[in-house]
């Protein structure tokens, strides 16, 4: 199914209940939207020595593609496809440290670049080894210490998220250290629409989440739109944990105390005075979603104040009412809704980019 969004955010309609219902919808969006989108994987810390071998599977549940890392001998890293090129047989199942990769099935071997090796039993095989034979690399970016991997995105990484990079670059990234034992994962049994929905206007924050009102200034909340995404602007009431700006920031004199980045499809990026909050957002069905948040830590002090400072419970919350518009989304009494031209900005400008990738 395909649908329009009117440009101009006070005549247009939202998409229709049926979309989000729909399977066919659902499948469309593996290779219109998701297959052509960048994806966050992981930082470079599992990678850093050579020789290292981290295999992953690109949205598992969803697109469902065999990828690997290697960084070879020469100290350069690769992202390949991680099928032999023999009878499509996994050629590496667990994080290893090699000089090469051996497809355990037959014994095909290959360079940690992908490139073709050695084939056992293949003598007098016409045309032996050819192009198909290398591993295919698959396009990736890095972002700080941060890899990116798509199928086919329209255009490379450091384009796609630019904005994000010219407005936080101030911020220390490589000093941000991995700290999972603050991370969390949920199920939402709800469409993943719905909850890029929810994240993209701050409209609902006075209604659902009164501690993160309290630390907020609802009236200096913002909304600015650039080409793959969009960032929320959270402005820190006074005596707030907020960001110590540089006097040459364009937000330098405001409290800012959040920045909420949105990356089209699924990713979001939530920048706190503690460090980030890395959001993904990865569809099972219509009506499953699961969200992992992958915590970054810089100020370790500032962790459990401000904005930033209980995100389980904002979470909560958001699948609460994430959850009963799922349910609502089945009645035969509403189809599309209206957007409020201020607060919904975001909202709009996604239902705007799933319809002209839906449509290409």
């Amino acid at each position: 199914m395909q649908f329009e969004i009117h440009e101009d955010i006070r005549q247009a309609w939202t998409p229709p209940s049926e979309w989000y219902r729909s399977e066919d919808s659902f499948r469309a969006t593996k290779e219109r939207v998701f297959a052509r989108s960048w994806q966050w994987i992981t930082d470079d810390e599992p990678l850093k020595a050579p020789g290292s071998v981290m295999p992953f599977t690109l949205l598992n549940g969803l697109l469902n593609e065999p990828l690997l890392f290697t960084r070879d001998r020469d100290d350069t890293l690769h992202c390949l496809s991680n099928v032999c090129t023999h009878r499509g047989n996994l050629v590496c199942e667990g994080a290893t440290v090699a000089n090469s990769l051996r497809c355990r099935y037959h014994g095909r071997r290959f360079g940690l670049d992908g490139s073709f090796q050695y084939m056992p039993e293949f003598e007098g095989v016409c045309g032996f080894p050819g192009v198909t034979d290398h591993l295919p690399g698959a396009p990736w970016g890095q972002w700080a210490n941060h890899l990116f991997v798509g199928v086919a995105p329209p255009l490379p990484l450091a384009d796609w998220i630019r904005p994000m990079t010219d407005r936080v670059g101030f911020l220390p990234l490589a000093d941000f250290r991995h700290a999972p034992e603050f991370g969390r994962e949920y199920l939402v049994r709800g469409h993943w629409a719905l909850y890029v929905d929810n994240y993209l206007e701050g409209f609902h924050i006075p209604y659902i989440h009164a501690a993160l009102n309290d630390t907020l200034n609802y009236g200096d909340y913002s909304t600015e739109l650039f080409r793959y995404g969009n960032l929320q602007l959270g402005i820190g009431k006074e005596g707030e944990s907020c960001f110590n700006l540089p006097t040459n920031h364009q937000d330098f004199g405001k409290n800012v105390s959040a920045y909420y980045f949105w990356i089209f499809p699924n990713l979001m990026f939530n920048f706190y005075p503690w460090g980030l909050s890395i959001n993904v957002v990865r569809p099972i069905s219509p009506d499953v979603t699961k969200v992992k948040f992958i915590p970054y830590v810089w100020r370790p002090e500032l962790r459990d104040i401000g904005a930033g400072g209980d995100l389980d419970r904002v979470e909560r919350e958001d699948e609460a009412v994430i959850e009963l518009v799922q349910r609502g989304i089945q009645s035969r009494f509403y189809n599309r809704g209206r957007y409020a031209p201020i607060r919904e900005l975001g909202t709009h400008q996604f239902h705007r980019l799933l319809a002209e990738f839906l449509a290409d």
